[in-house]
């Protein structure tokens, strides 16, 4: 039975006569069938918001509900792709309708024709419950695609075969309870609610990001959740992107969320272009992205949110580690608010649906390391990284605020950082993370005993720079002791030779832990010695002049084969500043 059309308002359309049909089924609307999803229930009166451009429709028209939810494929076929906000391919779709997609286009989400090498891991009179692997598809070079019992299915496998097979093709019978269920590739899982897993762990463990800033003063947890709120132009973009190329994660989730059409296109023209560092391989073969820019229907913003993050959780539970980007949660928002907005419903702060903050934290609270389901001890995590765009770089304004007591790391991007072209510009006075200290005996067993010693120098440092600032800018630089003078070079050197770094430079672009450690290093012994050459009453700018302090500044531009240059930087720079203290002695 169908419903008809009464109001269209923009991408909202309400509906009569939809009194059988449930919340957030998805719904075509009118003969062109667009599709919709029903967002509010009144009597037998739908509201919809529709995924396409409404334009042209009249009252009366046809509304037929699928009588499902909005919901993901997952199967093989989604590593590489490329869908919308509600997963529709677009590759596919412009081989099909060209440049312009068609309204009421209808194409599958993964391709139904092509054949995977499946290979079995379970074998028959296996008893298998859901989580359980079944079998391995090679999906790409890198990534290893791993076919589980489905949700809710448990019992002793009947048959598996090995060999090559669609994705809607059966695989195996699993005899269960309720009688011989057959298995296919494909699965469909509505996109908002969280797929299972047995319990939620603490993170324990970083994602390294090759990020310097990152790494050392606000690292992210494996399973974390992070915001990266800035105004126009401070490089919210190429940080996401850079943590995109880099982290430490087996697959990659890229949601552009009403983001400009040009920088998506960057990072469609980039990826394919970019190595893995691990593999050597395209970087785009452990990726998926979710475009949704600017000029796309508004509606479907809120929905690739949703999408991004079940396809993350999918691959979660086969046992991955898995980085989800959302650029921005901002354009999210905005959708929602201008949904609430047609709807008629109360507004909250700056017009925002009071339901803001919850929504956002059904979207941050998906992320997590878990343990799995299925007999072996699986672990995987998805760690959810959301730029936020505050209008004018006001961090007071709603959606800023919610994210921020929701996540645990903030790297608060600063227009005034930018502005001096120091990249990435997070702040290091206003950002945090709330995982470092949790992480403390990974970083003492894998890094060094000493990391997060050096951690607490240079943010000492940075903390004490600040507050010397002010004073001069008042009565300027020679008003300061020579220990002051000392603590203000550190601090640039820490500034402009640790945290600054190069994204478009092969080398600097990406700093592994071992080489982080080192410069940390090398930059707390220089301090040292200079403050035991000063306090020995050598001259500030003799300790200065040494040629081990330009050494320092080009030790970022070492590649991570030659680290054992450091070693001959280390023995210049004692040899120097004991020289300069010698030197100081004989003075007195």
């Amino acid at each position: 039975m169908a419903g008809k059309t009464v109001k269209i308002s923009g991408p909202l359309v309400i509906a009569e006569g939809m009194a059988d049909a449930k919340l957030y089924d998805v719904v075509r609307v009118s003969e062109k069938g667009l599709i919709g999803e029903i967002i509010e229930l009144r009597g037998d009166k739908a509201s919809i918001q529709v995924y396409e451009e409404t334009s042209g429709l009249g009252p009366y028209e046809d509304v037929f509900s699928t009588g499902e939810p909005l919901s993901a494929e997952l199967a093989p076929g989604l590593i590489t792709g490329i869908f919308d906000g509600i997963q529709r391919p677009l590759t596919s779709l412009y081989l099909k309708y060209g440049e312009r997609i068609s309204r009421g286009v209808s194409v599958n989400n993964l391709n139904r024709e092509k054949k995977w090498e499946f290979i079995p891991t379970a074998k028959v009179g296996d008893i298998v419950s859901e989580g359980d692997v079944l079998g391995i598809v090679q999906e790409t070079e890198i990534v290893e695609h791993r076919i589980l019992v489905p949700n809710g299915v448990k019992g002793r496998i009947l048959t598996i075969s090995a060999g090559e097979y669609t994705i809607e093709e059966t695989i195996a019978t699993i005899q269960t309870e309720a009688g011989a269920i057959p298995v296919c590739m494909l699965r469909k899982w509505p996109v908002r609610k969280g797929r299972p897993y047995r319990e939620k762990l603490s993170p324990k463990m970083p994602m390294v990001t090759g990020q310097r800033v990152i790494d050392t003063l606000f690292p992210i947890a494996k399973g974390g959740v992070a915001a990266v709120p800035g105004p126009f132009g401070s490089g919210k973009t190429v940080v996401q992107h850079q943590l995109a190329k880099w982290a430490d994660a087996d697959i990659i989730v890229y949601v552009g969320c009403g983001e400009r059409g040009n920088e998506m296109t960057d990072v469609l023209n980039e990826f394919p272009e970019l190595k893995d560092p691990k593999t050597g391989e395209s970087l785009m073969k452990r990726t998926v992205l979710i475009a949704n820019t600017s000029d796309m229907p508004v509606a479907a913003r809120e929905a690739s949110i949703y999408t991004g993050i079940t396809i993350a959780e999918y691959f979660r539970d086969m046992g991955y580690s898995v980085a989800i980007m959302a650029d921005s949660t901002s354009r999210w928002a905005e959708a929602l608010r201008e949904m609430s907005g047609r709807l008629e419903e109360m507004p909250g702060d700056e017009g925002y649906p009071a339901y803001l903050s919850s929504r956002l934290a059904e979207f941050y609270e998906r992320a997590g390391i878990a343990k799995l389901l299925g007999k072996e001890e699986k672990i995987g995590s998805v760690t959810a990284i959301g730029a936020v765009s505050p209008p004018g770089g006001d961090l007071s304004e709603p959606v800023s605020q919610s994210t921020l007591r929701i996540v645990k790391v903030f790297w608060g991007l600063s227009a005034s950082l930018a502005y001096k072209r120091h990249f990435p510009a997070i702040d290091w006075l206003i950002s945090y993370s709330l995982y470092a200290d949790k992480m403390k005996d990974w970083y003492d067993e894998s890094v060094g005993r000493e990391f997060f010693k050096y951690r607490q120098f240079v943010m000492t440092i940075l903390q004490e720079e600040s507050a010397l600032d002010e004073i001069v800018r008042l009565v300027g630089m020679d008003a300061l002791s020579s220990k002051d003078r000392l603590t203000m070079e550190t601090a640039k050197i820490v500034r402009e030779d640790y945290l600054h770094q190069n994204a478009f430079h092969e080398v600097d672009t990406f700093t592994s832990m071992n080489k982080q450690f080192l410069m940390l290093k090398l930059i707390y012994e220089f301090n040292r010695l200079a403050l035991e050459a000063v306090e020995a009453y050598a001259d500030l700018d003799d300790v200065l002049a040494c040629s081990c302090k330009e050494m320092i500044g080009r030790a970022k531009y070492i590649s991570e084969e030659n680290l054992s240059e450091f070693d001959g930087i280390f023995a210049t720079m004692n040899a120097e500043l004991k020289a300069v203290k010698e030197g100081g002695n004989e003075n007195v």
